[in-house]
């Protein structure tokens, strides 16, 4: 159904916010497709009409774009979108098998929504959360640590209405509509609320401060008095003292293993010529 004139009025406004953002109008198209998104739950053929008017481009280039992201929806989604990680180490630890549960306990498949519109189930990609598999994502909020169990409490909330927390970021958890207005570039002034990094995403740091290390200096790298800093940029050598990081080959001419094996096919190094 073609946008009303109350909702083109609205989209017009946020759109002229967006593409001035934009030395070319043209790169506001993603946050564009996110607002057409928020308005409607998906991106329909109207709304990538609705861009590429805005753009002066054919509606097949705009689909080739949405088609393209997973993060946009091709059919009405629901209200909260329930990702579940299945690659590799977040399967191995129970992604997979939370998947599959959750697709029998809610009687849908992948990417299909259950019939009163709350919760679209899908398997997803990576979300760089490894540290916490396995993970379940809703409207790209963290829920770390999932069972079988929690996963089905999560939905069965999530479709009761009953509130929930991710377990790092935001304390209100927004709708797919409310997301997708977020990442077209209109706040909803949570991003600060909550630990971005839990203590399993600090262990390194930890690790680090208890022992002293320090990331190498960037090469060239100068002390206060002009000269090298002592020690930076040098990186440990199981052999003796380390090259200056980013020094590049020595040139002091090939390594002992180089001198010691000929090169595949007999070949070697060729000699300079005087």
């Amino acid at each position: 159904m073609p946008f009303s004139d109350e909702v083109l009025a609205r989209l017009d406004a946020d759109a002229a916010q967006i593409i001035a953002r934009y030395p070319r109008p043209r790169s506001a198209l993603l946050p564009l497709l996110h607002l057409v998104q928020s308005e409607e739950g998906y991106v329909s053929a109207d709304g990538i009409a609705y861009c590429a008017a805005k753009f002066g481009l054919a509606e097949a280039e705009v689909t080739a774009v949405v088609s393209f992201y997973t993060m946009y929806k091709r059919h009405p989604a629901g209200e909260y979108n329930v990702g579940v990680c299945t690659n590799t180490l977040c399967a191995i630890m129970g992604g997979d098998q939370i998947f599959a549960e959750l697709r029998e306990h809610l009687g849908v498949g992948n990417d299909e929504t259950t019939p009163d519109g709350k919760v679209l189930l899908e398997h997803v990609e990576c979300n760089a959360a490894c540290d916490y598999a396995p993970v379940v994502m809703v409207n790209w909020e963290f829920f770390d640590n999932q069972t079988p169990d929690s996963a089905r409490q999560l939905v069965d909330d999530l479709r009761a209405g009953t509130p929930v927390r991710p377990t790092r970021g935001p304390g209100r958890l927004c709708t797919w509509r409310e997301a997708s207005r977020i990442l077209a570039g209109f706040n909803d002034d949570q991003a600060t609320d909550g630990p971005s990094a839990g203590p399993a995403s600090l262990v390194g740091l930890k690790l680090a401060e208890e022992h002293g290390w320090r990331a190498p200096e960037p090469a060239g790298a100068r002390s206060g008095n002009g000269g090298q800093a002592a020690g930076a940029g040098r990186l440990p050598h199981p052999h003796g003292e380390g090259r200056r990081a980013g020094s590049g080959p020595s040139t002091s001419g090939p390594s002992p293993a180089d001198s010691a094996s000929p090169r595949p096919g007999g070949s070697q190094p060729a000699k300079e010529s005087s």
